[in-house]
């Protein structure tokens, strides 16, 4: 099963911390993220996409080193709608915050300065879209040489025209 069924089951379980409430809290909240810097949303999904591709090697890595459990934890204590710059302390370097925020300007009309201000806000929302006890989405996220190469961005993409917001 790939991992866009696996988002459309997950949309689907309301109990699921990947359910449809989730990812209307998500969108909503990349909505609001984008409109408070007058950025409109294919601005954010590029962005995402950077800051999404970034989490996945920063928790593969974890994976590798620290094992699946570890990732998990991390992922549960800092998921969430809410800035929290510990989740971006704990999974990126500051060489790497700074890289990230390089590439996700690229290509769009954002400075670096204003992206690395929004990754505390962004970080926890990527790992709040991964987050549940046991979660398929976040194996098949953390699996890049599987079906699970889906860009995070898209998957918000496809949830925000689903739920039209």
């Amino acid at each position: 099963m790939g991992l866009f069924d696996q988002i459309l089951g997950a949309v689907s379980n309301s109990n699921q911390p990947g359910g449809l409430d989730n990812l209307i809290n998500i969108a909503t909240t990349v909505k609001q993220l984008g409109n408070g810097i007058g950025a409109d949303s294919s601005t954010m999904q590029s962005v995402l996409s950077v800051v999404g591709k970034q989490v996945q090697s920063s928790l593969q890595a974890k994976q590798t080193s620290d094992g699946s459990e570890s990732v998990q934890d991390l992922v549960n204590q800092f998921a969430g709608t809410s800035a929290d710059s510990q989740a971006v302390d704990t999974l990126f370097s500051p060489d790497i915050q700074a890289e990230v925020a390089k590439n996700a300007a690229q290509g769009t009309s954002l400075d670096v300065s204003t992206i690395q201000q929004l990754l505390p806000s962004l970080v926890p929302l990527v790992l709040s879209f991964l987050q549940s006890g046991g979660n398929p989405l976040l194996n098949q996220f953390l699996d890049a040489d599987g079906d699970g190469d889906v860009d995070i961005a898209d998957a918000i993409k496809l949830a925000s025209r689903f739920l039209r917001i």
